[in-house]
């Protein structure tokens, strides 16, 4: 009988050397974004009270390679490369003729992709001088990740969490004190925008639009600190091509490609991390694959949100960016895949959905922990609950390959795994797991605070 591969393992001598740059390949680039106050497109010198120079630059770069720098990848050797691995467990279980491969980004010591961009925002801020660092946090993971990356440079860290998550998740919380950063539940009542929302809604559950605007007040008061952001924007995508090309290596010594690539998405930066490099091939006719968007029912900005500009937080302090939103100031239910509750998507994704480049799918909360469970039970590994948004819309093509028969190659990206997230997993076998219809009513009342421009 012929030896079963389930690991496809690269040495770190294969690691990527750059990071890729997909609008270095579009073909239309996403509109630009506009200055929260004149409406006009923003320059460097917008951005700079907010970011270093070179992730400007990073930011509005044509170049297709960016070379990762040494002091980087050296950091990135201690989980890089990921395995590629084969879910033949989970095939035999659905009894299905498709080939199901994971990329899995929980073997970072966090236990997330975040790092991969993390790591490199606290390289630059570093190199620029800049001693202390605010950002927000969702479920943990990117809060976590950025943690850890200023404690290895030396910079303070201050994360604003978004409190339903900052209670449901303790244990991230404590991760992150670990490494050494300060965390505080959002809204708090250590910026303006924190204070003008609690005062209206003292219960106020947070949302990702709101730490992001606590976390900007925060760096902008402050000459010695800059403001981090954990995806949307297009260098913190480009960070995270590093998964898809090691995948691209790694299927190559399956013998296989995919057919379709699967990544959950909130605000985008782990679906494009595996899927930028593999829709390179397609941007350039080489490639068919399919690549599907995995987001929760409670918070669907692309399959029901509208393509138009929108701030990137509550308060109305960031850029403009068109985006398909549900409204900056749409506060979502309280589920579980807290990295999943933002309102709005990446600009470059956007830009591959309105294209039709791509499609996407929402699910509810029930449905994708009846598919962590199936996946953790066969493949053994718990996935983080955004995570498993990815492995319920693979499974769900796998069960298409079964009554079709086809034997299509699937991949996805598993994003991290859920070990600090048990709490959601009690509730789920215990039956106490709600879910969320969509949200039209709050949704509407969102969408008239956003600007017509």
């Amino acid at each position: 009988m012929a030896t079963r591969i389930t690991k496809f393992n690269l040495s770190e001598a294969d690691m990527p050397t750059h990071w890729y740059n997909i609008a270095a390949d579009l073909k239309t680039p996403p509109p630009p974004p506009l200055h929260p106050g004149t409406h006009q497109p923003i320059g460097p010198a917008d951005l700079a009270p907010l970011f270093p120079m070179e992730l400007i630059k990073q930011e509005v770069s044509q170049e297709r390679f960016i070379e990762i720098p040494d002091e980087v990848r050296e950091v990135y050797k201690l989980w890089r490369p990921t395995p590629l691995i084969r879910a033949h467990r989970l095939e035999k279980a659905l009894d299905t003729p498709a080939h199901i491969y994971f990329k899995y980004e929980g073997a970072s010591p966090v236990g997330s992709h975040k790092p991969n961009t993390a790591v490199a925002q606290a390289y630059y801020n570093k190199q620029e001088g800049i001693k202390r660092i605010t950002t927000e946090t969702g479920a943990g993971q990117w809060g976590t990740a950025m943690a850890m990356a200023c404690n290895f440079f030396g910079m303070e860290l201050k994360i604003y969490m978004v409190r339903v998550s900052y209670e449901q998740k303790p244990y991230r919380r404590s991760m992150m004190q670990l490494y050494g950063a300060e965390v505080v539940a959002s809204p708090s009542r250590d910026t303006n925008a924190g204070r003008d929302i609690l005062a209206a809604t003292p219960d106020n559950p947070g949302s990702l639009g709101i730490a992001i605007s606590e976390a900007v007040e925060d760096a902008v008061g402050r000459d010695d600190t800059k403001y981090s952001l954990g995806s949307v924007l297009s260098h913190v995508l480009m960070h995270q091509t590093v998964i898809g090309q090691e995948a691209m290596k790694q299927m190559e010594m399956a013998g296989e490609y995919p057919d379709i690539v699967i990544g959950c998405a909130g605000g985008g930066s782990n679906f494009a991390g595996l899927a930028f490099p593999f829709m390179r091939e397609k941007l350039a006719g080489k490639k068919d694959t399919r690549f599907i968007a995995a987001e929760p029912e409670a918070c669907p900005s692309l399959t029901k949100g509208e393509y138009r500009y929108d701030f990137g937080d509550t308060a109305g302090m960031t850029p403009l960016v068109k985006m398909y939103t549900l409204g900056h100031t749409f506060i979502p239910e309280g589920i579980h895949a807290g990295g999943l509750r933002y309102h709005g998507m990446a600009n470059l994704i956007c830009e591959l959905y309105d294209q039709g480049q791509m499609t996407a799918r929402a699910y509810h909360q029930n449905a994708v922990f009846d598919a962590a469970v199936q996946f953790a039970r066969t493949e053994a590994i718990v996935p983080a609950p955004e995570s498993a948004h990815a492995i319920r819309a693979a499974i769900d093509e796998a069960l298409a390959c079964k009554q079709s028969g086809e034997a299509k190659v699937i991949l996805f990206n598993l994003s991290g795994h859920g070990y600090f997230d048990m709490t959601a997993y009690d509730n789920y076998l215990a039956g106490n797991l709600q879910d969320f219809a969509y949200p039209a009513e709050k949704v509407a009342e969102a969408m008239k605070m956003v600007p017509v421009l």
